[in-house]
């Protein structure tokens, strides 16, 4: 069961997500939490990793997702090449799992944002991942 403070997700690992936002402002700090425990290998510092992934503005839009793409993202994990709410909440996570990922600013794009995507330098962003491998 997902905290009352996160959103509620549906779909099923594999296929894209609909995040449903509770009533309340986003909670503080780096949220994970596994929505689906997959069965694979550990994700190490290093490796190569292959998500699918839905990004959403809290309380607002999608701005990202690789679904409607039909094309995973394959990046080095755990190496400061990606936000760090991804490098912090994907290690140690399992290859085949769903994960849930309530970023703040700090661990996210941070006071800037990303205005081209709509994201502002005080919001929290919303994850779902699938990990479809890590070699």
């Amino acid at each position: 069961m997902i905290a009352s403070t996160l959103p509620q997700i549906t779909g099923e690992f594999g296929t894209k997500p609909v995040v449903a936002f509770p009533g309340s402002a986003a909670p503080e700090g780096l949220q994970i939490h596994v929505l689906r425990e997959g069965g694979g290998a550990e994700v190490e510092p290093g490796q190569e990793i292959e998500v699918n992934y839905l990004g959403q503005v809290w309380g607002g839009g999608v701005f990202d997702n690789s679904y409607d793409r039909g094309q995973t993202l394959t990046f080095p994990i755990g190496v400061g090449m990606v936000i760090g709410g991804w490098d912090d909440g994907l290690v140690g996570r399992t290859v085949g799992s769903r994960v849930l990922l309530s970023i703040p600013p700090e661990h996210g794009y941070g006071p800037r944002g990303v205005p081209q995507a709509g994201i502002g330098g005080t919001d929290t962003l919303v994850f779902v991942v699938d990990i479809v491998g890590a070699a």
